[in-house]
């Protein structure tokens, strides 16, 4: 089962926060985000929203100095914004859930691409003027994570804790 295709992806991928200067093609781009938008949401209401902001766009800087990983957002060749259209939101958990495994298909297929991504979780701590800075209305979206991507200028290290120490009691 671990050499499945998309086990030996969920084992293999990892936050990649150093990127190369080479441009991440739109078509790539696009397909991460088809990737997000087949994500389950409930009631199919799909209720992620998609900001592509690319280098060279004043945007980058803006988002940068909204949080303290600002030197990851420069360097990245694409961002995606994520945010939540508070509209079609029914419920905030099972929607923010939904975002979530959305977001995973995407850093799914920024690996599976070859490429390097991490999700941005602390600008949320920021969201009022990460939303100011892309003009889009507080009002009418729900910031919820920006993905820095590019070709990886390093390798990914990741420690996982053991199963049992998850497990609230054992199963077998």
């Amino acid at each position: 089962m671990d050499d499945h295709p998309v086990m030996q992806a969920i084992f293999q991928r990892r936050s990649i926060r150093k990127f190369t200067t080479d441009p991440v093609a739109s078509q790539q781009i696009r397909r991460i985000l088809e990737a997000g938008r087949w994500a389950p949401s409930g009631l199919n209401n799909q209720p992620w929203r998609f900001l592509v902001v690319r280098t060279g766009d004043s945007r980058q800087a803006a988002l940068a100095g909204c949080t303290k990983y600002g030197r990851i957002v420069q360097e990245a060749q694409a961002l995606i914004v994520v945010v939540a259209d508070k509209e079609v939101m029914y419920n905030a958990t099972k929607d923010h859930q939904s975002v979530g495994a959305c977001l995973q298909n995407m850093l799914l297929t920024i690996h599976a691409q070859g490429l390097g991504g991490v999700w941005l979780g602390e600008i949320l701590n920021q969201e009022k003027e990460a939303l100011r800075e892309l003009s889009l209305p507080y009002e009418k979206y729900e910031l919820m994570a920006v993905v820095a991507l590019g070709h990886p200028a390093q390798e990914g290290t990741s420690q996982r804790k053991p199963l049992n120490e998850l497990l609230l009691e054992d199963f077998e």
